[in-house]
């Protein structure tokens, strides 16, 4: 045996069972923090290229273009907020993207009904509020039950669901985008809390917009529109209930191993109806906001989105057999495609590269995954993530 094979084996040989090399525990951090240093790296590659491709006239990293990727992630992160909670407990929601189509829809309907019948502004948003999240709350209901009480599998049922809730919306809206909504409604989905004009005569202002056009209109900036806020709220939310709450932590359970939280006395069966539910909430909260921001309700506006939440939620972190994952990786995810599709728009790339390089991104967050878990299992253990 050679010197260098002796000095591995003796290594090996005082590590106790079940415990990380120090290579392992060095894969396994870098397994966690991978997203965020894709994250950085991305930013810098596109603040240093987009001058470059542009001769200078157009930088990546400027106020105005960090708030349109805010605004941007918010409906792909509100899916794939309540996709988090689902996919932890080792499922999947296919019928989110149109579940926020539905919450649209029933959200500008709801809205113009209060509105036209004398109920002020403010009590007719929220009125389309409870439209549009009850009733994508009631089709993760839906969901819920089939899944838990009649034990057909997720895939099937939330693909069957988005069928009947795409011609749902499709019934509802006519065929056509609902319109005829207060135009008042649209500061709800587009003011900020902050305006920053600047230069000379520019200036900060705080919840109001200035009254302002020509070259000072084309220099303000919108600081933390209100779609922004209240997404942040949703974030901090979801974050608080996986994390500190018995309800995060039954998820949890159920995703690692659904016959041992039986055992262990959790309701598995109403956790999971729950769980739908949230899912589909938050994708009603997405609908509901998409209707302030266009001042109208669509039936195809979650069409495109259901893929990218889940691209959003596998390169956060989340693993798709269950039992792992963390609300701040899915927002991570979100960012990470909002970043790539913004700085290779400005980059001039064809859009279909865009396509490539996110599911390039996907793969890779797969394979990250399944290193860790082999990683893990040959530790002869399972080491908490």
């Amino acid at each position: 045996m050679t010197e260098r094979a002796s000095r591995l084996a003796s290594s090996h040989a005082a590590a106790p069972p079940g415990a990380l090399t120090p290579a392992q525990r060095a894969a396994l951090f870098l397994s966690r923090i991978w997203a965020w240093v894709f994250l950085g790296v991305m930013v810098l590659f596109f603040v240093v290229a987009v001058p470059l491709t542009t001769g200078g006239s157009v930088n990546f990293l400027t106020v105005r273009n960090s708030q349109n990727i805010l605004v941007a992630i918010i409906p792909v992160l509100l899916l794939g907020l309540g996709q988090t909670f689902v996919i932890i407990a080792a499922g999947i929601d296919l019928s989110v993207g149109w579940v926020m189509s539905l919450a649209s829809v029933l959200s500008a309907l709801a809205l113009r009904g209060a509105f036209n019948s004398g109920v002020p502004l403010f009590p007719s948003v929220l009125v389309g509020l409870a439209a549009g999240v009850g009733g994508a709350a009631l089709v993760g209901f839906i969901n819920g039950v089939i899944i838990a009480k009649l034990k057909v599998p997720a895939f099937i049922v939330t693909l069957g669901t988005s069928f009947i809730v795409r011609g749902v919306a499709y019934l509802m809206s006519e065929n056509t985008t609902v319109i005829g909504l207060p135009a008042d409604i649209r500061a709800y989905g587009n003011d900020a809390l902050i305006y920053h004009i600047g230069g000379e005569g520019g200036g900060l202002y705080f919840l109001h917009r200035p009254e302002v056009g020509g070259e000072l209109l084309r220099r303000m900036d919108i600081i933390l529109p209100y779609p922004v806020v209240l997404t942040a709220f949703v974030v901090a939310w979801a974050m608080f209930l996986l994390h500190k709450t018995q309800f995060g932590r039954h998820t949890y359970a159920i995703g690692g191993s659904m016959d041992a939280a039986v055992r262990s006395g959790i309701p598995v069966d109403r956790h999971i109806i729950e769980l739908y539910m949230l899912s589909a909430a938050t994708s009603g909260v997405a609908g509901f906001l998409s209707t302030l921001r266009y001042t109208a309700g669509s039936a195809v506006i979650g069409d495109p989105l259901l893929l990218s939440s889940i691209a959003a939620v596998i390169i956060g972190g989340v693993s798709m057999f269950g039992g792992a994952g963390t609300v701040i990786g899915t927002v991570i995810g979100a960012l990470i495609i909002a970043v790539l599709t913004t700085g290779l728009v400005m980059l001039n790339v064809d859009a279909f590269w865009q396509f490539i390089v996110v599911g390039t991104v996907v793969i890779v967050a797969v394979l990250i995954d399944q290193s860790r878990d082999l990683i893990m299992a040959r530790a002869g253990g399972r080491v908490r993530r």
